[in-house]
């Protein structure tokens, strides 16, 4: 598949990844939970017909109010405002925060509480992170809504997290919408009614960035056992002739992601891994660097964040293929929980995309055979 053929890739991820493509779409990345914060805000003041709002975390710390201020004056408004939590996700967030909510005219959906049924309600969780207002534009990534994502939470070296969120206007946005609908249905309790296949607009496989409307965007909906994201880093992996560069926050690859990464890296693809040296889930970092030696064996490079913890979810592939969203390489990302990534094919993305990557390892510490973290394993 090489990666001049622009129709092929977004072929492959309708084919593989259930993710139809849209053109004339307006993206603007966003840096960090400040930068993601006040567009977000800013959008629900200005709803004039809906805003539909899904968070794995909600906290009722200063930032969980700064919005549920924002989404009752929208709801009060006569604005129909849906938000939909997981309940893993809100745990230590107060029954009562949401019970205002509710009163303030939003509506509260509490995505799959424990109970007598499959698996007890434990897995699969809703860690997605998504925005859309007036189906006319949305926000997705990996920011979620608390505190530390504002000032950080640690008690020493404190500094807000690194993430990555993306804003789009456009076509793709009905994307989004309804993805948000779907997992509405299902914190209901409700069965989907439409296949990926019944669609209101015909595939977008056939579009090419060279002769279509900027910027191409595809939405690939994470769900159980499906494997989408998967599979579309093995085509990247496949397409990828210059770089293939990786933030993630809890990074366990499966093998056949390993393999993939590995072996682009020696087929000369520059390939790079920006990982966190601190995490609020340390047994996650420990995991982690059991492959560290595979990978620096076989070419591939890898950085740790030095700041308090580095959240993002994202990737770039040849500075053409930028991919934002909640999903982290491991099991729970991959296969089992409902995630949500916004993939855009744009040079001009790319090319913002990798300057933020770089920005980054400026930050961060590279990870050699001789590190310290290295020679002690």
């Amino acid at each position: 598949m090489p990666a001049t053929t622009g129709p092929s890739f977004t072929r492959g991820l309708w084919r593989i990844a259930a993710a139809d493509v849209s053109s004339g779409n307006q993206v603007r990345l966003l840096r960090n939970g400040p930068e993601a914060y006040d567009e977000m805000e800013g959008l629900i003041y200005e709803a004039r017909e809906s805003v539909c709002m899904e968070q794995y975390i909600f906290r009722s710390d200063e930032i969980g109010r700064r919005f549920a201020d924002a989404l009752m004056a929208s709801a009060r408004s006569g604005v129909n405002v849906r938000l939909l939590v997981d309940w893993i996700g809100t745990r230590g967030t107060h029954a009562a925060f949401f019970d205002e909510l509710s009163a303030g005219g939003v509506r509260v959906q509490v995505f799959n509480p424990p109970g007598f049924r499959r698996w007890l309600g434990l897995v699969p969780r809703d860690h997605r992170k998504l925005l859309v207002v007036d189906n006319r534009v949305g926000v997705t990534g990996g920011v979620g809504i608390g505190v530390e994502w504002s000032r950080g939470v640690a008690s020493k070296r404190r500094s807000l997290w690194r993430d990555e969120a993306i804003r789009i206007e456009g076509p793709a946005t009905g994307d989004l919408t309804h993805a948000f609908d779907k997992m509405w249905r299902r914190a209901r309790g409700l069965r989907s009614r439409r296949s990926r296949f019944i669609r209101k607009r015909p595939s977008g496989a056939h579009l090419d960035p060279s002769t279509h409307a900027k910027c191409l965007v595809g939405i690939i909906e994470g769900e159980p056992l499906r494997l989408r994201v998967a599979r579309a880093l093995q085509m990247q992996a496949i397409a990828a002739e210059r770089s293939i560069w990786i933030a993630s926050a809890y990074f366990v690859p499966s093998w056949a992601e390993y393999e993939a990464l590995v072996g682009a890296a020696r087929d000369g693809v520059d390939v790079r891994l920006l990982l966190p040296s601190r995490n609020d889930n340390p047994w996650v970092t420990a995991l982690s660097r059991r492959y560290y030696h595979r990978f620096l064996r076989n070419g591939v490079r890898i950085w740790e964040w030095q700041g308090e913890m580095m959240h993002a979810k994202s990737s770039v592939i040849d500075g053409r293929w930028v991919r934002v969203g909640s999903t982290d390489y491991n099991a729970l990302g991959v296969a089992i929980n409902y995630e949500l990534d916004a993939i855009v094919e744009d040079t001009e993305i790319g090319r913002q995309a990798e300057d933020r990557f770089l920005e980054g390892l400026d930050q961060s510490r590279e990870v050699t055979s001789r590190s310290r973290i290295m020679r002690s394993r």
